[in-house]
């Protein structure tokens, strides 16, 4: 079994290879090796997209709309870097339409990221594939396939806001089970809190 590490590696020369700027393979080695740590196909997917371009020209969109329409496929990796670099000023648009994103599973890494910088969940929609993001940390999805996918039809993304998913009625009862914790501090408590660093060496 290849290793992360190696895969990181030889995609990134892989993709200096193929005519990228090195910090562009830089950006697209990390995101092919988060894939991969997902679970998702990213390897073989960055593959196959590395032979179809160089027979293919695929749209390179500069800046991102609500709406976003091309009649050739876009190319994943610059809707992805743009997606990330605009995404400040994206995340208050209520859903983002991408029409004809050539390979689509290589801009999931882009999202996935972004979801972390502007510190929101990310739902994306591939045709009738369904991902969540979680802030760069996990990635729920209905898509279990190692397929390599060409295309993508109709892509929907969607900025979702932070909401607790437990009520503030719930929140007030564990809190007051927590307050069964705290003690009144006595001078004697203070002393040996005071001195506790000069022999607790663990």
């Amino acid at each position: 079994m290849r290793s992360f590490s190696e895969i990181e590696t030889a995609v990134k020369r892989a993709t200096r290879g193929i005519g990228f700027s090195w910090g562009v393979a830089e950006e697209v080695g990390k995101n092919i090796r988060l894939l991969e740590m997902f679970g998702l196909p990213g390897f073989k997917n960055i593959n196959q997209y590395f032979k179809v371009l160089r027979n293919q020209d695929f749209e390179k969109i500069s800046t991102i709309s609500t709406i976003n329409n091309s009649k050739s496929l876009y190319c994943p990796i610059t809707m992805g870097l743009n997606f990330f670099d605009q995404s400040i000023h994206l995340k208050d648009a209520n859903n983002i339409q991408i029409n004809n994103l050539g390979f689509p599973l290589l801009f999931i890494p882009f999202v996935s990221r972004t979801s972390e910088i502007i510190g929101k969940r990310i739902f994306l929609k591939i045709d009738n594939k369904e991902f969540l993001f979680n802030f760069n940390q996990a990635v729920y999805s209905n898509y279990l396939s190692g397929d390599i996918v060409e295309k993508g039809e109709k892509t929907e993304l969607k900025f979702m806001e932070n909401n607790n998913l437990f009520s503030e009625e719930e929140w007030s009862e564990l809190y007051k089970l927590s307050e069964d914790t705290f003690v009144e501090e006595t001078d004697e408590l203070k002393q040996s809190a005071a001195g506790a660093g000069l022999t607790d060496n663990d």
